[in-house]
């Protein structure tokens, strides 16, 4: 059986769902909430990539270094994005949460903060990791900020770690969060997801 086996993940403003190809014409509406494909500095599919993208994930599923999700909306019954745990080391128990995107109306809705709460405990708690990474483009601040709001650690920057689109070279920020301080995250999300949004 691979490791991690597919797996909803049920909370209150989110349900975390396995991809399938019938979640093509959802995912091409959420790219155009934004137009998400155009953003330069990380790697969207426009709506005419979509279906080889979810290809792409569902292989890399079958080959086990890949679990790719889609992000449901309670309040709205919709999806509203995608994320993945990808690098997968069945061996060591480590996991990236990662190729991560939300239509741009779904951007700083609190959603974004129970998915990755609801992916980090199912890590952490049944998966039995011992550390979680997240990695972004040294200059996506917005994405940065989001990953350190979760409580992760920058472990360092791996200078031109890959070539984009345009032919520029990314510098990868990369953080994780290791097992020994997921009970202060998780009481950390715990309180934000109780926070009233202002």
């Amino acid at each position: 059986m691979s490791w991690p086996a597919a797996v909803t993940l049920q909370g209150e403003r989110a349900i975390v769902a396995p991809l399938s190809m019938e979640h093509h014409d959802a995912l091409v509406d959420v790219v155009r909430d934004g137009e998400l494909w155009k953003l330069w500095y990380t790697r969207v599919p426009s709506p005419e990539t979509m279906r080889a993208d979810i290809e792409r994930r569902l292989g890399l599923r079958e080959r086990g270094s890949m679990l790719p999700f889609v992000i449901i909306d309670n309040a709205h019954n919709k999806i509203v994005g995608a994320t993945s745990y990808m690098n997968i080391d069945a061996d060591n128990k480590r996991v990236e949460i990662g190729s991560t995107w939300y239509a741009q109306s779904a951007q700083r809705t609190g959603v974004n903060t129970e998915c990755k709460y609801l992916m980090l405990r199912h890590a952490f708690e049944t998966l039995d990791c011992i550390a979680v990474e997240f990695r972004t483009h040294h200059i996506n601040r917005q994405s940065r900020t989001a990953i350190e709001r979760l409580g992760a650690k920058l472990d360092g920057i791996l200078r031109s770690h890959w070539r984009l689109a345009d032919g520029a070279l990314r510098d990868t920020c990369v953080y994780s969060i290791i097992a020994a301080e997921w009970p202060t995250v998780r009481a950390h999300l715990k309180w934000q997801m109780t926070k009233p949004r202002s």
